[in-house]
C-alpha cells in the first residue's frame, strides 16, 4: 500500500498495530502495538531529541523484607526470587539470614542489609551462605567511624557478622558470583562501626 498522509488527527477506537512482512513468504509479524487503552506494546528503541516525561506509576521499586526488622530473634532464609531486595535489621535480639541454597543459577543475585536498630549488647546478626564445602565469601569489611582503618580484605568464611554494638547505619552489600550447584562464593562489602567480621 502507498504512503497516506493526513491533514487531521487518526483516531481509533481499537487501537494501533504495526507490522513487517518477510520477503518471499508475506508473514506478517507485529513490531509496535498501541491499544484502545493507551498501552505500548513491543516497542524498540525511543529516540528524542526533547524532554520526555511520564506521569505513570513508580514501578522500578525494590523490594523491602522487613522479617528482620521486628524486635523478636529472627531466623529465617531468603529466597533467589528475592534478589535485589533491600534486608532492614532489628539488632536488640540475635539474627541469623540465611542466604538462598545453591541451585547451580544464583550468579548475579544480591542484596543489601542496613542496620536500623542498634545490634545489642552481648547479641549479633549473621549473614550465612548455607553449609556446603569450598562456600566462602569474598570481604571488604570498613570501619565506618572512628580510628582511621584500612579495609580488611578475607576470603576465609561462610558467616558475615554485624558485631555487637553495631551502629545504625551499618551496611553490607552481598552479591553472588559463583554458584556451580553445589558451592557458591558471594561478594561482601561493608561500612560500620564496629567493623564487621567474616568467619
Amino acid at each position: 500500500m502507498a504512503k497516506t498522509t493526513f491533514s487531521g488527527p487518526v483516531r481509533s477506537l481499537g487501537g494501533f498495530t504495526g507490522l513487517v512482512e518477510a520477503a518471499g513468504t508475506g508473514t506478517e509479524t507485529t513490531n509496535f502495538e498501541l491499544d484502545s487503552s493507551g498501552n505500548i506494546d513491543k516497542v524498540g528503541d525511543i529516540t528524542s531529541t526533547g524532554t520526555i516525561t511520564t506521569s505513570s506509576t513508580l514501578s522500578a521499586r525494590r523490594p523491602v523484607d522487613t522479617r528482620w526488622e521486628a524486635t523478636g530473634a529472627i531466623t529465617a532464609a531468603l529466597t533467589i526470587a528475592q534478589s535485589g531486595t533491600i534486608v532492614p535489621i532489628h539488632g536488640t535480639l540475635d539474627n541469623i539470614v540465611n542466604l538462598p541454597a545453591s541451585s547451580g543459577s544464583n550468579e548475579g543475585a544480591y542484596f543489601d542489609f542496613v542496620v536500623t536498630t542498634a545490634v545489642g549488647s552481648g547479641k549479633t546478626t549473621t549473614v550465612v551462605i548455607p553449609t556446603a564445602t569450598g562456600s566462602t565469601f569474598l570481604g571488604q569489611t570498613q570501619l565506618a567511624a572512628g580510628t582511621a582503618a584500612n579495609p580488611v580484605i578475607t576470603n576465609a568464611g561462610d558467616t558475615f557478622t554485624f558485631i555487637a554494638a553495631t551502629g545504625i547505619g551499618g551496611r553490607c552489600k552481598i552479591e553472588c558470583i559463583t554458584d556451580d550447584g553445589t558451592k557458591q562464593i558471594w561478594v561482601a562489602t561493608s561500612a560500620c562501626t564496629p567493623i564487621a567480621t567474616i568467619g
